[in-house]
């Protein structure tokens, strides 16, 4: 039974993107699989380097980088989202892939969960 939980809220000013991080985490930790999609301005979480001093918020890019370790199968990133707000490859962090947000790829999950 695997999980993808959407977020589509950018990475600062609300609480919901990290909340639904906290539920990915969960579900990893007791062996759910799990995997995130960033879409809409959601992909914001996935720049690389952020500089969070302004507005004293520790940097989402810690957290994502722990996913793989507490077994988060996969951090995706739709490609169209990245386009607009003009991310590409290089500057993601590590470990995102860039796919395609639409009926074909939600259709490989059990669950769906959309915190937005």
């Amino acid at each position: 039974m695997s999980t993808l939980i959407m977020i589509d809220q950018a990475s600062y000013g609300t609480w919901s993107g990290r909340e639904a991080l906290d539920m990915a985490f969960s579900l990893a930790a007791f062996d759910q699989p799990a995997s995130l999609l960033f879409t809409g301005a959601g992909v914001t979480w996935l720049k690389r380097a952020q500089d969070t001093a302004g507005i004293a918020q520790k940097s989402v890019e810690k957290n994502l980088s722990a996913a793989p370790i507490f077994g988060i199968e996969a951090i995706l990133a739709d490609r169209s989202a990245c386009q607009k707000y003009g991310l590409d490859e290089t500057s993601l962090i590590t470990g995102v892939t860039l796919v395609d947000a639409n009926r074909t790829l939600l259709d490989q999950y059990d669950h769906t969960a959309f915190a937005g």
